[in-house]
């Protein structure tokens, strides 16, 4: 078939059509192999629009056409020769403008008077993809607002009741992991592996009963000389779980079917990892609420921040710096969304830490088991109070002392100063004849520089900074929630993943399941007791940790502690 060159015209439905004319010269249009030759004839002729419509499919379907120079130069003269047409003229190094059907087509009239900016212009409307973001987003917001009620409405009803809120929560998390491969496998599961729930969750029933046996003896039990008829009881504890371990154990290896141990095994190390996750790394968080609801609040809040920070930080600045994906188990996570997540989490723990030692019901420790809540007296711990604390001046001698003149921050300048007399400095006094200074001498020495005095030596720099000691613990446990924590959401991610899941469950409206919610919380909550016992436990001392490291001990403990006292007091 010819070549086509087509031409829309507005007032009209025709279209005219110029066929470029074969010849054996090079100015023929070159087609591929077995493409049929055109006639060598120049005519122009009206064809409808269907006849035209079919002309251009039938040339679409023919093969590739490719045009040089010399059929360039042949279709500008076809141009001049039908101006009135106003076909558009090719430039010599302008490529063939591709035929489709789509040029062929006439435009309507009232498009044909348009400019090009009117035809292409939508009118503006909200998508449906936009207006299903938008809900959802508002269906999360209420979900959240409606659980940090329930949240805040728990932790002033009592100790107790923030311990039946966390064993509520361990139940569903353990459900919620287990089902991924019960229903990844269900028809392989009924037909041929007996009691496999059951079995699932006597290990659970088994892990709670062990953790927090420990517990309830040691803190609730003893340490209360009304629940001390339960003591011969308590000793019984350790017996009973390792009797209800074995009978657990004893029963998943009876029901090992023949032709699926591999199956049943992986099961198993399933269930075991499942464990580890939710009752392993909890089995310190009543520890943590009975040391004060401040160590059990505070990283969950931080938690929830660094979660939210992060989420806004990546809808607004995702993508925007760094382009380099940030972890392949999340597409959606990026490096600004961890950023920002972190620098924002640890300036609220600051301030947050510090609102909340203001009340006692959030610092003070308690070992009683009442379920009507009490008002807390306590003496509170020195970490609560508010303190001078330096700053290790060695950061500031790393920088120049330029620069440390520079920062909006109430720097001293501490000098030695030097005997005139002597023309020695103190310090180097000190080292020649000790004897002759005291330490305080020489500590009252080192004092603040004068300007344009002679008989003085930079020493370091010295910031002093009135604070909470809580807000440096708030620091590192925020650093914890924005670098760590989230990692336990990216295995989640991974799990989700693997089983092509979206959400873990659907109880809580835009949000999912509970693990889908508390996935960080979890070894952030293990952290929080390392955390104490490590750096606050063994440096605070009080007469209230005292009195009740005192509550803790058994009655020969207690007898034989007031006679060691007794005896410190006569000694002197």
């Amino acid at each position: 078939s010819p070549l086509p060159i087509h031409k829309t015209v507005p007032s009209s439905t025709t279209m005219t059509m110029i066929n470029a004319p074969n010849s054996s010269s090079s100015n023929t249009l070159r087609r591929r192999r077995g493409a049929p030759t055109p006639p060598a004839s120049t005519s122009v002729s009206t064809a409808s629009s269907s006849d035209r419509h079919n002309h251009s499919d039938s040339a679409d379907k023919s093969a590739g056409i490719v045009a040089d120079d010399h059929d360039v130069s042949f279709l500008r003269r076809a141009n001049s020769s039908v101006s009135s047409l106003d076909v558009p003229r090719l430039d010599h190094d302008s490529a063939m403008p591709p035929i489709s059907p789509s040029i062929s087509r006439p435009l309507p009239a009232a498009a044909a008077t348009t400019s090009p900016a009117t035809v292409n212009r939508a009118p503006s409307k909200k998508s449906p993809t936009d207006e299903s973001r938008l809900r959802k987003m508002v269906t999360r917001l209420v979900s959240g607002l409606i659980m940090l009620s329930l949240f805040i409405l728990i932790l002033l009803s009592g100790h107790v009741y923030v311990c039946a809120l966390v064993a509520l929560l361990q139940v569903l998390l353990f459900r919620e992991l287990v089902t991924v491969r019960y229903h990844a496998f269900f028809d392989r599961i009924e037909q041929t592996i007996p009691l496999f729930r059951t079995t699932q969750w006597m290990w659970f029933f088994v892990a709670i009963f062990y953790a927090y046996s420990e517990f309830v003896v040691e803190v609730i039990i003893k340490s209360n000389t009304k629940l001390h008829y339960l003591l011969g009881y308590a000793q019984w504890a350790p017996m009973l779980s390792f009797s209800l371990y074995t009978g657990t154990f004893v029963l998943t290896i009876a029901t090992m079917q023949t032709g699926h141990i591999k199956f049943q095994l992986n099961q198993l190390c399933w269930t075991v990892l499942v464990l580890c996750l939710t009752v392993g790394q909890l089995k310190y968080i009543m520890h943590n609420i009975y040391n004060g609801l401040i160590w059990f609040t505070l990283p969950i809040l931080l938690v929830i921040t660094n979660d939210v920070m992060a989420y806004f930080s990546g809808i607004t600045m995702g993508r925007k710096f760094i382009t380099r994906p940030f972890m392949p188990l999340s597409p959606n996570k990026t490096w600004e969304g961890f950023i920002g997540g972190g620098i924002f989490t640890i300036i609220i723990g600051w301030y947050l830490s510090r609102y909340l030692a203001q009340f006692t019901w959030m610092t003070c420790p308690t070992n009683q088991l009442v379920f009507f809540p009490q008002k807390l007296e306590c003496e509170v711990e020195n970490i609560f109070h508010e303190a001078t604390t330096y700053f290790p001046h060695q950061v500031f001698e790393l920088l120049p002392r330029a620069v440390v003149h520079l920062l909006p921050l109430d720097i001293v300048e501490i000098c030695t100063h030097r005997d005139p007399s002597t023309d020695v400095t103190t310090t180097a006094a000190a080292s020649i004849a000790p004897n002759l200074l005291h330490p305080r001498e020489l500590a009252s020495r080192l004092a603040p520089c004068v300007s344009g005095s002679p008989h003085q030596r930079h020493h370091h720099y010295q910031l002093a900074l009135t604070i909470i000691p809580i807000q440096l613990h708030a620091i590192s446990l925020s650093l914890f929630a924005s670098l760590v924590a989230p990692f336990g959401g990216f295995l989640a991610s991974a799990i989700k993943r693997a089983y092509n899941m979206k959400d873990f469950d659907s109880l809580i409206p835009g949000h999912g399941g509970v693990m889908d919610r508390f996935d960080c919380q979890m070894i952030m909550a293990l952290c929080t007791w390392v955390h104490y016992n490590t750096f606050v436990k063994t440096t605070t001392v009080s007469v209230a940790k005292m009195l009740y490291m005192y509550r803790l001990l058994g009655e020969e403990e207690r007898r034989e502690f007031l006679e060691r006292i007794s005896g410190m007091v006569e000694g002197g």
